[in-house]
């Protein structure tokens, strides 16, 4: 198996660190180290950077410097592995903000000409990425009868759209429900994945 260098991005705005998705983040590092892949952590909580208000600022501004190094470490990632928990049918608010933030024209893709239909290059190429999502609500209920809109929105529109392929998805549902045994199963599970850097 190749190593790989793989960025997990904690998606959770509550700084506390205390929810299963961080239990669940953890136990993919620590299935990735002890099999050579090399690993960086970013936690959105703990960065301070304002949300975008107008498409000038998105176009022409620039990346607030407390993610100035998240940029570099997707650079530097071969594997991204994002976790969020869903809030209201959809990513928190704060990760989207993340997301806006850093996926900006000149870094995740070169604007195209808009005579040429206005597609520009992807510049995110060549990484792939895993979406490991908790929530409330069942699983299945979420991917069949929601269609897991949000999570597709999100490997359609921001991953897809920058290059970053292929996109893996881990939905993990009744969170607040699951017992120890069905939680102990989940994070052997990301742990697997984590030695396998998938």
């Amino acid at each position: 198996m190749r190593s790989k260098r793989i960025l997990i991005i904690q998606g959770h705005p509550d700084p506390q660190g205390c929810h299963f998705g961080h239990a669940l983040a953890q136990a993919y590092a620590d299935g990735a180290t002890p099999a050579g892949h090399t690993v960086r952590q970013v936690e959105i909580a703990r960065l301070d950077f304002p949300l975008l208000r107008s498409a000038a600022d998105w176009e022409k501004g620039s990346v607030p410097p407390s993610l100035q190094p998240v940029q570099d470490d997707i650079r530097w990632a071969q594997h991204l592995v994002l976790f969020f928990p869903l809030w209201m049918g959809d990513m928190p608010a704060y990760l989207k903000g993340f997301l806006e933030q850093v996926a900006r024209p000149g870094f995740a893709f070169q604007p195209g000409d808009e005579n040429a239909g206005g597609f520009g290059k992807k510049g995110l190429g060549g990484r792939s990425a895993r979406v490991v999502v908790t929530m409330g609500m069942p699983a299945l209920v979420y991917r069949y009868y929601f269609r897991a809109h949000s999570v597709r929105a999100l490997e359609r529109n921001v991953l897809g759209f920058v290059g970053i392929a292929p996109v893996h998805e881990t939905l993990i549902g009744m969170v607040d429900r699951i017992d120890a045994q069905a939680r102990a199963g989940w994070l052997a599970k990301l742990q697997a994945l984590g030695r396998k850097g998938d």
